[in-house]
């Protein structure tokens, strides 16, 4: 089959690699008709994530059909059209019976390489780095699924595959992260970044109940997409001093609750701190940029809520950790516990509440990935999010 492949930083290839099989009875094996390039992929293909190997296939956002299933898997049938989480999990470990199906403990094959950079290991995770397991992607003609009564959706309505892609990943992620910021009736929610994620996380912030929500980018068309599709007010840090704005704007109390959903690639627009991470990640002394998660927890009220959807890798220094602990903030972050999400914010999009859809700004073969890559990480061509169709 044909498959993405990450061969060094920048370095992606549309290489032919054997099919997938049906390793263990509780396998499915799906034929990709949707995959979508993730803002995560960038960690990747900027070189930020370690344990990554020549050859792995990348992809966390499938969706398509069941073509085979082992013995065991009871739920799915051949034929079956599904969504697939970019997290898997067992289903029955200590951690999946808490709902926390990203901190499952059976579905990581190399858990002492999480151990020993984080203490412990994470869930499994789909064409991600071998700390989190290894597996295969699914910006491919074809991905295996392990604990396939687990993790895949079934969709048995005759909605596009566009409108139901997002819930491999950002929607839940951006649901999670606006219910991780415990937003009460009214508040005012600052979500840094406007990507694929952030846009869903200010879709969710309405859901929640806010009151406002203002959105913090740098790149126009990012930030149009917010106002039109997003209702939100929105800040230029390369215009405005996103600190005294914010201030501004809540008559000096700071928003009530603040989402990082940039993670570490942050841009600075120059601001001492942002420019000290990139020296520090150019000479190989620091692995994260930080800047987005310094500035929301220095800008969030006294007794607010940080949420970091944001993916980060290593080490960040420099945080304002008295602060936060002396404005008594709450920070709630993690990668999300996707099975928990996916058949309420199906049920969502079926009733019409929302149309993930409208993140979608390029369409691309999977042969044409290498390029889409670029032109994501990059920003040209007004592009926000990439779906690809093997």
């Amino acid at each position: 089959m044909r498959a993405l492949c990450w061969h060094g930083k920048s370095d992606v290839r549309v290489d032919t690699v054997p099919d997938p099989t049906i390793l263990e009875p509780t396998d499915a094996i799906i034929k990709i008709t949707s995959t979508a390039i993730c803002g995560s992929d960038l960690h990747l293909y900027d070189g930020f994530m370690p344990t990554m190997e020549s050859g792995d296939i990348l992809g966390h956002e499938p969706m398509g059909f069941v073509v085979e299933v082992g013995k065991s898997v009871k739920k799915l049938k051949k034929g079956d059209r599904v969504v697939v989480p970019f997290v898997i999990a067992c289903g029955c470990c200590y951690f999946c019976s808490k709902t926390l199906y990203a901190c499952c403990d059976a579905t990581n094959p190399k858990p002492e390489l999480g151990e020993k950079a984080m203490g412990h290991a994470p869930a499994g995770l789909f064409g991600y780095s071998h700390m989190t397991g290894g597996y295969a992607g699914g910006q491919a003609e074809y991905l295996r699924v392990p604990h396939a009564d687990v993790g895949p959706i079934q969709i048995e309505s005759g909605l596009p595959d566009e409108q139901v892609l997002f819930l491999s990943d950002i929607f839940p992620t951006g649901y999670m992260a606006a219910e991780n910021a415990d937003i009460e009736p009214g508040d005012t929610v600052a979500v840094w970044g406007c990507g694929p994620v952030a846009q869903m996380c200010i879709q969710s912030c309405w859901m929640f109940g806010a009151g406002r929500v203002i959105a913090i980018d740098r790149v126009h068309e990012r930030l149009a997409m917010a106002r039109s599709m997003g209702r939100a007010e929105t800040i230029n840090f390369d215009e405005e001093d996103v600190y005294e704005r914010l201030q501004e704007m809540t008559g000096g109390r700071g928003p009530d609750r603040c989402i990082d959903a940039v993670g570490c690639e942050a841009h600075g627009a120059g601001s001492f701190d942002a420019v000290v991470d990139k020296v520090k990640v150019a000479v190989m002394l620091g692995t994260d940029r930080a800047h987005a998660l310094r500035q929301a927890l220095f800008c969030c009220r006294k007794g607010g809520t940080v949420s970091v959807p944001g993916v980060y890798v290593g080490m960040v220094d420099n945080l304002p950790f008295g602060g936060a602990m002396n404005k008594g903030l709450t920070i709630k972050m993690g990668q999300t516990h996707v099975q928990r999400y996916t058949q309420p914010l199906l049920a969502k999009i079926e009733a019409g509440e929302i149309d993930p859809s409208f993140v979608i700004t390029h369409r691309r073969t999977l042969e044409e990935a290498p390029d889409a890559y670029k032109t994501f990480r990059d920003k040209d061509d007004g592009c926000i999010k990439v779906v690809l169709r093997p």
